[in-house]
């Protein structure tokens, strides 16, 4: 009967689970469905966040920026957003969306000087980019996702989500991610014939950036390890959890990208520790019990990565090329962009080099057409002081914020997320936005409806 029972409350999380999975087969098999599926979820996401009542409005707005972050490199990868920042645009949409109908906290005030400062740069850059750059273009390129992060933490800021609610908006991650896992296999069925070495493997990412792949990969394997560990009652349903956490993770893994891997590692461990730490020892027993078992299903997927890749693999999270030669530079050049952005920043300290200059100076030095891989570093090279504003009430004040709310579990996972992506992959995709900002949410407990006994 527990069984049972556990299954039925669950089962639209599986009737979900297998849309997503037919999702990732019907794109696959007819590419020009991605298009229609981007606006049938769009439309969806829209007419729910319209119509819904009131006290559901946060829900459908986390939960619509929740998947659109998660669908995003899918979208990408197979040309069905209408824009390639569609999902960007869609998240602070939807978050300008709740603002109406929510309004929002005066307690947020930090995040109006964070979009604030980065004005003067687009102000800069008007001057400073090369006449061949496309001004619009570059500068929606470079700040959509500062952009994103702003407006999603001034209507997260202090917003009250109950527990089971956040879970959910985790839940809405992953379900896109599950499409894309399924797309993968299909696209890139045997590893071994496209391995070329211990360089990113764009083949085994579904012809897109292993990078960007890897990233939205290691969201999901966080999104599943989250609904292993507090949202798997039943044998059968921490079975079907591992198995897609181990797809998950054999796919980002054979993107050779170690980026978003690295990320998943860290956030699911921040997320194990303040669970373990905030657990009764009869919840720690449990919490134990299903790590060995997750420790077992991670063992085995790493082994059959190895395999699949001939052990190259392992040559590349131990940096060696595929001769076993140790590589000089572990970060993959992004070390000399780096100092290349704090060239900048030294250059001109007060205002910035100006959005996107970062890039344009690096087309017209080098001819290489390469993007900045750390927020950090454009941050300080493009904005300046101003920069370094911008990075303190980044972390200050979501930490000054925990001091006085610490019942939002996931708090170190989520800002962990953001901070390990940024360091590798810059802001490209919505999620290390929209992640950062659900750590400013105000997780209040469950309420339970009264029953009173009537007087007759």
């Amino acid at each position: 009967m527990r069984l049972k029972a556990a299954l039925h409350k669950n089962d639209r999380y599986i009737g979900l689970v297998l849309l997503h999975i037919v999702i990732g087969f019907a794109i696959f098999l007819f590419e020009p469905l991605s298009r229609l599926y981007f606006l049938v979820v769009m439309v969806y996401f829209l007419g729910r966040i319209i119509l819904v009542v009131p006290s559901k409005k946060t829900q459908e707005v986390l939960l619509g920026c929740a998947y659109f972050a998660g669908a995003e490199v899918l979208f990408r990868m197979t040309k069905g957003g209408i824009a390639y920042e569609a999902s960007k645009y869609l998240v602070i949409l939807f978050m300008m969306m709740g603002m109406f109908f929510k309004g929002l906290s005066g307690k947020g005030y930090p995040y109006f000087f964070y979009l604030i400062a980065l004005v003067p740069a687009v102000i800069v850059a008007s001057i400073t980019l090369s006449f061949d750059a496309r001004f619009r273009t570059n500068i929606a390129f470079v700040l959509s996702g500062p952009v994103c992060l702003g407006i999603a933490a001034l209507f997260c800021y202090d917003r009250k989500i109950t527990q089971s609610q956040l879970l959910k908006v985790i839940m809405y991650l992953a379900l896109p991610c599950i499409a894309m896992t399924v797309y993968l296999f299909l696209y890139n069925p045997s590893i071994k014939d496209t391995l070329s070495g211990t360089a990113s493997n764009a083949a085994s990412s579904g012809g897109f950036g292993p990078n960007q792949v890897s990233t939205a990969l290691g969201l999901g394997m966080f999104a599943m390890s989250v609904r292993l560990f507090i949202k798997s009652p039943s044998l059968i349903l921490k079975l079907l959890n591992l198995i897609i956490l181990g797809a998950m993770t054999f796919r980002a893994i054979v993107t050779f990208s170690r980026g978003g891997v690295f990320a998943a590692i860290i956030v699911i461990a921040a997320f194990l520790w303040i669970a373990f730490n905030k657990s009764s020892n009869v919840q720690r027993g449990r919490l134990i019990g299903i790590f060995i078992l997750f420790g077992i299903g991670i063992l085995i997927t790493w082994t059959i990565s190895s395999t699949q890749t001939h052990g190259l693999i392992d040559k590349r999270y131990t940096n060696k090329n595929a001769q076993g030669i140790e590589k000089k530079d572990i970060s993959t050049g992004r070390l000399d962009l780096f100092m290349e952005e704090i060239d900048g920043f030294l250059g001109s300290p007060f205002l910035g080099i100006g959005a996107s200059r970062v890039k344009d100076t690096r087309v017209e030095i080098s001819g290489n057409d390469l993007p900045s891989h750390n927020e950090i570093g454009r941050l300080l090279s493009e904005h300046g002081f101003l920069g370094v504003i911008i990075i303190l009430i980044l972390i200050i004040k979501p930490l000054a914020y925990r001091t006085t709310n610490r019942r939002n579990v996931y708090f170190y996972a989520f800002l962990c997320f953001w901070f390990a992506t940024i360091n590798h992959s810059g802001m490209r995709i919505a999620a290390p936005a929209l992640l950062y900002a659900l750590a400013l949410l105000n997780v209040v407990h469950e309420k339970h409806p009264i029953h009173r006994k009537q007087i007759t």
